[in-house]
């Protein structure tokens, strides 16, 4: 196991996030961007633990419900975070274009708490100490 890459993955998916947070302060608030990066935290924080599980190489889609339906082989406990990813979904390539979906604040303040709980949910948070634990 490559636990350096995995340690990566964590890495850029904590870098988005706080990139999320921080553009939060910029005006006019660039809406898009921060649910797209929020997407992108969640997205990179299950491609990490699918790596830790023993997934080669995790597959070259944006999908959050597909990647999360591969982590509930390794732990049921994935079904609880499943609307998180469904509502990040969304955000995943469409923002990255003129605006299509009409994103209001309040879209981006709940991607960024789907985007915290992925984070913070509890297997990955244990994971994240288990890769701690073993570098």
């Amino acid at each position: 196991m490559e636990l350096d890459l995995i340690s990566e993955w964590f890495q850029y998916a904590d870098m988005d996030l706080d990139s999320a947070e921080y553009l939060q302060g910029k005006r006019p608030i660039p809406l898009e961007i921060i649910c797209f990066l929020c997407q992108q935290s969640a997205e990179k924080n299950l491609k990490g633990y699918l790596i830790f599980k023993g997934t080669p190489e995790p597959p070259k889609i944006h999908n959050l419900l597909i990647l999360n339906k591969m982590c509930i082989e390794h732990d049921n406990r994935f079904r609880e975070v499943e609307r998180a990813c469904d509502m990040l979904n969304r955000y995943g390539v469409q923002p990255r274009y003129p605006n299509e979906l009409g994103i209001t604040e309040n879209d981006m303040r709940k991607a960024l708490e789907y985007a915290r709980q992925i984070r913070d949910f509890e297997p990955l948070a244990n994971t994240r100490l288990d890769l701690n634990n073993e570098t």
